[in-house]
């Protein structure tokens, strides 16, 4: 998960893989079929794990408002955590494939779009609750608040610090 996640998936090579796992060509295919199948096990492992605390805040806020800063700010904790690879590798892990690898990139672009779907639910159920203004554009907010976690991704892999990636919590979540 860490090498896909610090690398993306086309600069990965089998040799890196069977030397990260210290394993052979041939229980590499017998464990997990191909690499693109130990993508997605890594994929998978990655959703569990280190990317599951932004999904988990957003679910968890009293209002949309908290929700939307618990996921943000969850986020910076994530892609800022000391041993880990900086960024998201749901977003940065296959932004350029080579074509015959485009079903990985559509693999993470169904999830990224799940992603944005909990945040536009999310907001709607705020609209229902009474702390979303029903005249308020969700789907425009909620592609607002994909754009600022993405962002953060890639503000992350390209060494902002914890301090820098909160600031931009802040300032995205700053009131009139």
């Amino acid at each position: 998960m860490r090498l896909f996640w610090s690398r993306g998936y086309d600069a990965i090579s089998m040799a890196d893989l069977r030397a990260e796992l210290g394993i052979t060509q041939a229980s590499l295919y017998a464990a997990f079929g191909s690499k693109e199948q130990l993508f997605r096990d890594a994929v998978d492992l990655y959703r569990q794990t280190a990317g599951f605390s932004t999904t988990d805040a957003l679910a968890k806020g009293a209002n949309a408002r908290e929700a939307m800063h618990a996921m943000l700010q969850a986020a910076v904790d994530a892609f800022s955590a000391p041993d880990a690879p900086g960024g998201c590798l749901l977003i940065l892990g296959a932004t350029n494939c080579a074509v015959e690898n485009k079903a990985v990139q559509d693999h993470l672009l169904f999830i990224r779009r799940q992603i944005s779907q909990a945040i536009l639910n999310r907001l709607k159920q705020g609209q229902q609750d009474g702390d979303v203004p029903k005249t308020a554009p969700v789907a425009a907010l909620a592609a607002y608040y994909t754009t600022v976690l993405h962002g953060l991704a890639l503000q992350s892999r390209d060494g902002a610090s914890r301090k820098t990636l909160t600031q931009i919590v802040e300032l995205a979540m700053a009131r009139d």
